[in-house]
C-alpha cells in the first residue's frame, strides 16, 4: 500500500470512529441500542480508547461482561471483532499467522510437473499466509477499525506480552519472510483480565484501564430482562438478590452477570415464576459449577439462598 493510500484509509478510519461516537453520551446510547448496558466510567474508558487512540484494559471478576463490552464495540462501529483467545503457552505464532504448508507443497509439485521451478518469495508469499487473530486485525481495510479483543491476557506469559508490546504500541508487526506489517487502519484494542496474575508495568503503560465491578441488583435485573425476553421483572429480582447473597460465600466461582442470566433462562424454560428453594436445588447447576460449592450452599441452606424463611 502507498502512503497516499495509507493516508487515505486512516483518515476515512477516523471519520467512521467520530461518526459512531461523536462523544460519550451518543456512545453510550448507541451501546444501549445493542443491548449492552453501561455506567458512566465504562462509556468514558470506551471512549477515550476510540478516539484517543489508545488500547483499553479491562479487568473484573469473571462474568461482569468484559467481553461483552468489545463486542458491543464492534457492533457500534460496524466491524468486526476479532478475538485471540488467550492461553498458557500461547506464543507469538499462533496469534500471528502461520505458512499454509499443504498449498505451499501442492505448488512445488504442480510447479515440478511443468518443470518450473519456484523461488522461495514464490512460496512465501501473500497468497499462502494464514492471518490469525492479531494479523487479522491490523490488515483489516476499513473503513472503520476492527476491534481486537485479547481476551484473558493474564492467562499467556511473560513472552507473550512482551509481544504485544510492538504491536499494542505501533499497530505493526514483523515477518521475517515478508518484513514489517503496519496497519493503515489501527484496530481498536481491548484486553481483559480476571486478574489472575499481575500483567507487567510495561504492558499497562500502553493501556488505558477500566475495572468493571458487579454491577447493582437494579442494574441486574435490567440486563437480565433485556437478555431474556419475557422474563418477568420479579424473577430477575429474586435471581439477582440470591447471586448477590451467594457471593458472601466463599465460592470458588463467585457466579457473574453471565450465571445470572443463564439462571433465569433456565428458570423461565422450566416454567417457574418464583424462586423457591425446590426451584433452586433443580438448577443450581446452571448456577456454581464445583461440587464443594454445591455442598457449601446446602450447607447455608436453599431458603437461605433464595432468602426465604426457614420453615
Amino acid at each position: 500500500m502507498t502512503e497516499d493510500l495509507r493516508v487515505e484509509a486512516a483518515e476515512a478510519a477516523r471519520a467512521a470512529v467520530v461518526r459512531a461516537a461523536p462523544d460519550p453520551r451518543t456512545l453510550h446510547a448507541a451501546l444501549d441500542t445493542t443491548g449492552y448496558l453501561t455506567d458512566t466510567g465504562l462509556t468514558t474508558a470506551l471512549y477515550l480508547a476510540l478516539r484517543l487512540p489508545q488500547p483499553l484494559l479491562l479487568e473484573g471478576e469473571p462474568g461482569v461482561g468484559k467481553t461483552e463490552a468489545a463486542r458491543a464495540l464492534a457492533t457500534v462501529l460496524g466491524s468486526p471483532l476479532i478475538r485471540l483467545q488467550c492461553y498458557d503457552g500461547l506464543d507469538a505464532a499462533e496469534a500471528l499467522y502461520e505458512w499454509n504448508y499443504p498449498r505451499q507443497l501442492l505448488s512445488i509439485r504442480l510447479a515440478e510437473s511443468r518443470g518450473v521451478t519456484l523461488a522461495e518469495a514464490d512460496l512465501f508469499s501473500d497468497d499462502f499466509l494464514l492471518r490469525r487473530p492479531v494479523l487479522a486485525a491490523l490488515t483489516h481495510p476499513g473503513p472503520a477499525p476492527a476491534v481486537l479483543l485479547i481476551d484473558e491476557i493474564d492467562r499467556a506469559d511473560d513472552d507473550f506480552e512482551a509481544f504485544l508490546l510492538e504491536v499494542l504500541a505501533e499497530a505493526s508487526v514483523t515477518i521475517p519472510e515478508l518484513g514489517t506489517v503496519r496497519a493503515a487502519v489501527a484496530p481498536v484494542v481491548v484486553l481483559t483480565s480476571n486478574r489472575t496474575r499481575d500483567l507487567h508495568d510495561a504492558l499497562k503503560r500502553r493501556c488505558l484501564y477500566h475495572w468493571i465491578d458487579y454491577p447493582d441488583t437494579e442494574r441486574v435485573v435490567e440486563i437480565v430482562c433485556r437478555r431474556v425476553p419475557g422474563t418477568a421483572p420479579s424473577l430477575a429480582a429474586e435471581v439477582a438478590a440470591a447471586v448477590r447473597r451467594l457471593r458472601t460465600l466463599e465460592v470458588q466461582k463467585p457466579p457473574g452477570i453471565a450465571e445470572s442470566i443463564d439462571w433465569v433462562s433456565a428458570l423461565t424454560l422450566l416454567g417457574v415464576e418464583r424462586l423457591d428453594p425446590e426451584a433452586a436445588d433443580q438448577t443450581l447447576g446452571v448456577l456454581v459449577k464445583y461440587r464443594e460449592d454445591h455442598d457449601l450452599i446446602r450447607d447455608r441452606g436453599l431458603a437461605w439462598l433464595v432468602g426465604k424463611p426457614e420453615d
